[in-house]
Order: structure tokens, then C-alpha cells, then sequence
């Protein structure tokens, strides 16, 4: 029989592109994503892999609905979460709910069921702005915003259930991610969209900041080797690229990649405000190096190139025109 994995947050960008990296390394994968009316499963939705999944709705925040998706299941990968970061300055309390909550019905109901291997995700947000580079796993941990702040608590939550009750957790933390299925908050799909659709001038938060970015498929490649490390346990470990560029670059390399001229301006609405903004991510990724097989198999100009492709195929499924928190 297939080992047996659930995925929560599995209809997302990442949680998705995780999903159909475990089928095809021929695990048995359930698949739990949130309810709603329209049995909608996000980006699982038009997967070449949806039948092969056994895909169940609930709520994170819902310890009934979690407790029950793991009564066969003998791994977790963790990755619900409410991630964007702007949100979290409307409405904090909904990421308390769904962050910290959320990952205590993960932990707790992995305790009363022994499973075997819990993944909790992460985020180097949890870092703040880097205080030295390249940031190792030992960096101080500051919440700059009310998402970082929940994280990092849901975090500190995992690492005490593995230190109270022996629960075999690991915390997988990614610098920022990219690639296909991307939210459209995020910096990289503005970025693409606004100038695939048409505009001139395209609309940008800081142009300063620095960060360090991975393509989605290593980063779940990377979910996939810190699981299969026999190391690990009671520990964070970073993904990412051991390098960094600024907004202003990023944007400069992706013109030159579609080719087209275009004016940048900044909005005021995309800004974090000051003392939230995490000015500089540069992940150290010698920890994964040395305890995994990861060897990443994309740089950001394939990544780039490779995302640029899928957004120019499913660009109808974007709003250019609109910044939604």
C-alpha cells in the first residue's frame, strides 16, 4: 500500500504544485482544502493529477473537520495559512484564527492520532529585516506584522509540542516563493500581468527592498527532501536560493524578458507602513545542503521565463487593473 499523506492548504499556489510532487513520487495524497458552496478546489481544480487524489473540504479552524481528515493518514504536510500580508493590517485577528489555531488542530490532532511526521510551514518573514546575511535558522525571530507575528507563534507552538510530547515535527521555512498559480498580490504576477495586459505604467509598492526567491517546483522539492531527512526533527529549516535582488532589479530583468518598455510608479496603497516593511531577505541554505539531497533545478531568469509563459496563457484569469489587499 501507497503511504498515506494529507496536505492542508492543498488547493493553493503552493500547497498545489506539493500535491502533484508527491503523486508523482508515488505517495497516496490527501488532499484538504477549505469548504465552500461551490465545491471549488482552488488550483487542484484543473490538475492533471485530480483524479488520483482523494480531495476533502473543511476548515483549518475547525478541530472536528482536521481531527477526522487524519484518522488514516500517516504524514502531514501543514501549509494552510492566511498569508497575505497586507490583509493581516485589516483584519488580525482572522490570521490568530487561522495561523495559530489553525496549527494547534494540526498538532493536537497529531498527538491523539501518533502520526508519524508532521511538516509545519513557515515563512522568512518570521526574520523581520535582516539583522546579518546570509540568515541562518539561528537569526532573531521579529514579527514586523501581524502575519510574521502569527507565524512565528505558530511556530514556537510546534516546536514546544515537539519538545513536551516527542511529536516528530519538522518547520520548513521558504524565503519568498514564485512561479505559476501565483496570487496576484504578490510582486512577481503584478509585476507580469500589468505589462502583459497592456500597460504603459505599472503600478509597484518599495522598489528597495531585497529578496531571495526560489521557483515553486524547488521549493516544493525542498518540502520533499527536509521530509525524507532523518535529521530535522525539532527544527527550522530555510529554503532558498542563497541570494538576493532588489525590486527595482527584479522588475528591470523581467521587462527585458518580455520585452517591452514601460514607466514604473510607486503606490502608496501597496506600501507597508514603515517600521513593517522587511527591508532585506538573503536566505543561508547550509542547513538544507547539508542534511537533504536539495539541489534546486531552476535560477530565477528559467524561473522567470517559465512563469512569464504560464501568466501569457492564463492571463484572463487575472484583474491587472485592480490591487486587492
Amino acid at each position: 500500500m501507497k503511504e498515506k499523506i494529507l496536505v492542508t492548504g492543498a488547493g493553493g499556489f503552493i500547497g498545489s504544485h506539493l500535491v502533484e510532487l508527491l503523486v508523482e513520487k508515488g505517495f497516496s495524497v490527501k488532499a484538504f482544502v477549505r469548504y465552500n458552496s461551490k465545491n471549488n478546489w482552488g488550483w487542484l481544480e484543473n490538475s492533471t493529477i485530480k483524479n488520483q487524489i482523494e480531495i476533502v473540504t473543511g476548515d483549518i479552524r475547525d478541530y472536528d473537520s482536521v481531527y477526522n481528515s487524519m484518522k488514516d493518514i500517516k504524514y502531514v504536510f501543514h501549509l494552510a495559512a492566511l498569508i497575505g500580508i497586507p490583509y493581516s493590517y485589516v483584519s488580525p485577528k482572522a490570521y490568530l484564527e487561522t495561523n495559530i489555531n489553525g496549527t494547534y488542530n494540526i498538532l493536537q490532532a497529531a498527538k491523539e492520532l501518533n502520526i508519524e511526521q508532521i511538516l509545519i510551514t513557515s515563512t522568512s518573514e518570521t526574520y523581520g529585516t535582516a539583522q546579518y546575511i546570509p540568515i541562518d535558522e539561528k537569526h532573531p525571530l521579529v514579527g514586523q506584522s501581524p502575519y510574521s507575528a502569527t507565524k512565528i507563534a505558530a511556530d514556537q507552538l510546534a516546536i514546544s509540542y515537539y519538545r513536551s510530547f516527542n511529536l516528530p515535527v519538522k518547520i520548513v521555512r521558504p524565503f519568498n516563493t514564485f512561479g505559476p498559480r501565483q496570487s496576484a498580490r504578490a510582486i512577481i504576477p503584478t509585476i507580469i500581468t500589468q505589462i502583459l495586459s497592456g500597460y504603459d505604467t505599472i503600478k509597484v509598492g518599495n522598489l528597495h527592498p531585497t529578496r531571495d526567491l526560489t521557483y515553486v517546483k524547488d521549493t516544493v522539492l525542498g518540502f520533499y527532501e527536509i521530509f525524507n531527512s532523518n535529521s530535522l526533527f525539532g527544527e527550522v529549516t530555510n529554503i532558498g536560493m542563497n541570494f538576493e535582488i532588489s525590486m527595482q532589479d527584479l522588475i528591470n530583468q523581467i521587462v527585458k524578458l518580455i520585452g517591452k518598455n514601460i514607466n514604473i510608479i510607486s503606490d502608496t496603497s501597496r506600501i507597508r507602513p514603515a517600521n513593517s516593511e522587511v527591508e532585506r531577505l538573503y536566505c543561508n541554505n547550509s542547513k538544507l545542503l547539508s542534511n537533504t539531497n536539495w539541489k534546486p533545478k531552476y535560477n530565477l531568469e528559467t524561473g522567470l521565463i517559465e512563469t512569464i509563459k504560464w501568466i501569457e496563457q492564463n492571463l484572463s484569469i487575472y484583474k491587472a487593473d485592480l490591487y486587492n489587499v
